[in-house]
């Protein structure tokens, strides 16, 4: 697909937010074509757990899943300790019954296990545990393994952010393949042999 065809990205950005957990799979979007817009509950400014203060580009109320090509959810701490983020997990069913992917890291995964979309798909987060405190139903769908991909959605925890990165690139036809596995190699592990393979493709 053209870039220019791409539609964007939408980086969910609230409070709290866990600003590391995102940076590898938002910038190899951006390299490939994607625009990255941010969608905050409101368009006020708010701020990461780092200290970051971004503004978003849109509401979350005026984002549409037809006009998007993939909703990110970071963590936060206020998946943990309030209801606030709560429309987000909302609005990844929307996006997800629309056939519009949702990739979800550390605490999102517990707001989408509240919502009832861990429920009947194989997903992944820090600690099976952790979600079972939700109280979803979907603990027999838990995978021990770095990040998932179930029909649409990504599933990751807070220790992997390269893997998530990696299921995205995947999902969206970033990388694929050899290509995908050396930029896994590269970025996760420093394998400096993953470079011939990538400068070959034009990944770098």
């Amino acid at each position: 697909m053209n870039s220019t065809t791409r539609k964007p990205v939408r980086l969910a950005v609230y409070d709290t937010l866990a600003d590391w957990e995102t940076g590898h799979t938002t910038a190899h979007l951006a390299r490939a074509g994607y625009e990255v817009r941010t969608v905050g509950p409101t368009t006020a400014a708010v701020t990461s757990i780092g200290g970051l203060r971004i503004q978003p580009d849109a509401a979350l109320g005026d984002v549409r899943p037809e006009d998007s090509s993939l909703l990110i959810l970071p963590g936060a701490d206020l998946w943990d300790t309030t209801d606030d983020l709560a429309p987000f997990a909302r609005t990844a069913r929307a996006f997800l019954d629309a056939g519009v992917p949702v990739a979800a890291i550390c605490g999102a995964t517990a707001g989408l296990a509240r919502e009832g979309l861990l429920d009947d798909r194989d997903h992944t987060s820090a600690v099976s545990f952790y979600l079972a405190a939700t109280g979803y139903q979907g603990g027999g769908r838990y995978l021990d393994t770095d990040a998932v991909t179930d029909r649409g959605l990504v599933t990751a925890g807070p220790t992997e952010p390269v893997a998530f990165a990696r299921e995205v690139l995947r999902l969206l036809g970033v990388y694929e393949g050899e290509v995908l596995d050396a930029w896994y190699r590269l970025f996760h592990d420093s394998d400096a042999g993953a470079y011939a393979v990538l400068e070959k493709a034009g990944a770098l």
